[in-house]
């Protein structure tokens, strides 16, 4: 059930999930449309890797569904209702780079499934490569994606334009190959790092999925 995943998670997400939805509340009764709205898919959108855990049978580390909750309140919630994005230069780079290491570290595990966690089904820098393939192309058809809402609705997602693009595209570069490292790290260590945390607890509360781990 996927109410049963939502009370698994810890009183830090649970709490932000209850603030969104306090936020809602209060402005619907000051009648700020907009901000109701806003808050709301906020919310639905922080639920909605749960969901997508839930319909593949996969159990999320809770950390890494309050790193999800915290990245779309920062950029919807924070960021467009209440304008980071403008009031704080480094507010794009941060959620760009952030998104670009865990994109990364997704792709290294979802590469890492396909081979049902052998570390030695394919060369180490193949794999990493994949998983720096997948970040970028991410990163990418954002760009791409912000592009054709400005041309088409005349919106400003893209900011200073060229500049904008090319200096997202960099630190979605820097993302990726930090989590492509991450994730070299951990198919060359014999033992648990700082580092490789994330994949080896999502390994670990996954292991039917990667029966050859070893």
């Amino acid at each position: 059930m996927v109410l049963v995943h939502l009370k698994q998670q810890g009183y830090f997400v649970r709490s932000l999930w209850a603030l969104l939805v306090l936020s809602a509340i209060a402005a619907a009764f000051e009648g700020r449309w907009s901000l109701t709205f806003v808050a709301l898919a906020t919310f639905a959108l922080s639920l909605a890797p749960l969901f997508l855990a839930h319909r593949l049978n996969i159990t999320l580390p809770v950390p890494f569904v309050a790193a999800t909750t915290l990245f779309v309140m920062a950029s919807i919630f924070m960021g467009e209702a209440f304008d980071f994005y403008e009031r704080v230069w480094w507010w794009d780079i941060a959620l760009h780079g952030s998104s670009a290491i865990g994109f990364g570290l997704v792709g290294f595990v979802f590469v890492l499934m396909m081979f049902e966690g052998d570390k030695f089904a394919a060369p180490p820098w193949a794999m990493c490569l994949m998983a720096f393939a997948l970040a970028v192309t991410v990163g990418a058809a954002w760009e791409i994606f912000e592009f054709l809402m400005d041309q088409s609705f005349g919106l400003n997602m893209q900011k200073s334009g060229l500049q904008d693009t090319m200096g997202d595209l960099i630190v979605d570069l820097l993302g990726a190959g930090f989590a492509a490292w991450t994730g070299y790290v951990y198919l060359r260590a014999k033992d648990k790092s700082f580092w490789t945390w994330p994949i080896d607890r999502f390994v670990t509360l996954n292991a039917r999925l990667f029966r050859k781990n070893r």
